[in-house]
């Protein structure tokens, strides 16, 4: 089969809006894997046995179980007891739990990294809990992570193409539409694996730029 240079046109906008999907729910996901990632890092520090222990439990479970279940989960089984999600939120919010609980580990690590004289010095200056994480230990913790969180950014982007799973209208979904109706897989599909090419690799670049801002110190080779 002959590449169509027509036939790529005439799709590429529709592809375009597919790309605009998959970058707001990866945009989204993040964002809420960030948060609850936060959560459950702060949450395995509780001194509350039974908390730390449920958030082990929990962020183990979601570990230890593919995204997809969880997205068929989220979008056909939580109808069943009266929560009707639409498809996209439901797509976030998988995303999200699902790679909050990797991002986890990565706060878990980067807290734990933290030198105890730190902690002390917060008490010392009768600094409260939330002075203590806000104002001190965050703001030295975070910069190392950026790498290892840069990479979770990107492989979410790279899985949302699970999300035509649930019926997103994301950019793989649009381009099985496409082949679909015109019978042509070669355009479509190559061009998927471009956008996500391109896009992954301007996004790695931004997040190391972010990277060598936050550490200026750090060897630019």
């Amino acid at each position: 089969m002959e590449w169509d240079w027509q036939f790529t046109v005439e799709i590429l906008p529709l592809l375009a809006e597919g790309v605009k999907i998959t970058i707001l729910a990866t945009v989204c996901g993040t964002i809420l894997a960030l948060l609850l990632g936060l959560i459950w890092a702060v949450g395995r520090r509780s001194k509350n046995r039974y908390l730390r222990l449920s958030v082990i439990g929990f962020t183990d479970f979601i570990r230890g179980t593919p995204l997809l279940v969880q997205l068929y989960f989220l979008f056909f089984v939580l109808p069943d007891i009266g929560i009707m999600l639409s498809p996209f939120v439901a797509g976030v919010i998988g995303l999200g739990l699902h790679y909050s609980t990797y991002i986890a580990e990565v706060y878990r690590t980067g807290i734990d990294n933290i030198p105890r004289g730190q902690w002390e010095a917060a008490r010392a200056v009768n600094a409260t809990s939330s002075q203590t994480w806000v104002h001190i230990i965050l703001p030295q913790a975070i910069p190392p992570m950026i790498p290892t969180l840069a990479n979770y950014f990107i492989a979410m982007f790279k899985e949302t193409p699970l999300l035509s799973a649930i019926t997103v209208v994301e950019l793989m979904t649009t381009a099985r539409t496409a082949a679909n109706f015109s019978y042509r897989y070669l355009e479509p599909i190559t061009l998927v694996g471009v956008f996500f090419l391109v896009i992954s690799i301007i996004a790695a670049l931004a997040l190391r730029k972010l990277e060598w801002r936050l550490n200026p110190n750090k060897s630019k080779a």
